[in-house]
Parts: structure tokens; C-alpha cells; sequence
């Protein structure tokens, strides 16, 4: 799985980062984490408002900062989508 925290650089967006990392731990989910800081990148997500979070190059939600508990379901829901356990390497189902 992929995640990409898209921001500036500012205490929310290293507040995500830190809180998708705990999420992703807490779900047995390996990721690669990518922050994306290039205003040009970011809006070519569609994204106006940071910070926002981007799974597997799906935006999941911009401009807030969810709790842990959201971030491990909404990232659970886009493992399960995936067809696996989200580590890439396996076919689970």
C-alpha cells in the first residue's frame, strides 16, 4: 500500500503523517509513506486544502485531521478493496 500525506509542511500535516503511521501499526499494515509538499503535486490530486491523505493514489479525505480509529478503517477498507492485506507482496483475500 501507498500513502501519501499531502501538505505543506505544517504541524497538521506532521500530525497526519504521525497519525496514519500509528493507524497503519495498529491495523498489521505495511505502507510506504511519501510526503508530497509540491503545491502543483497536490493540486493535481484535485486537492485545495490540506492536509489531506491519498491511499493508493485514491484521495480519501482533504482538509481535516481524523482521529487514529478513522485512519484504521478507512485504511482497513482500502486493503480490503485492494484484494489483500495491503502489503503488496501476497494475494490475500
Amino acid at each position: 500500500m501507498q500513502i501519501k500525506i499531502l501538505g505543506g509542511g505544517c504541524a497538521k500535516c506532521d500530525m497526519l503523517e504521525k497519525a496514519t503511521r500509528e493507524a497503519a501499526t495498529n491495523a498489521g499494515i505495511e505502507a510506504e509513506f511519501i510526503k508530497v509538499s509540491d503545491f502543483a503535486d497536490i493540486m493535481a490530486f484535485g486537492v485545495m486544502t490540506t492536509p489531506a491523505l491519498v491511499v493508493d493514489d485514491e484521495v480519501k479525505f482533504a482538509g481535516r485531521l481524523p482521529k487514529v480509529a478513522e485512519l484504521e478503517e478507512i485504511l482497513k477498507g482500502a486493503s480490503a478493496s485492494s484484494g489483500g492485506c495491503g502489503c503488496g507482496n501476497c494475494s490475500c483475500s
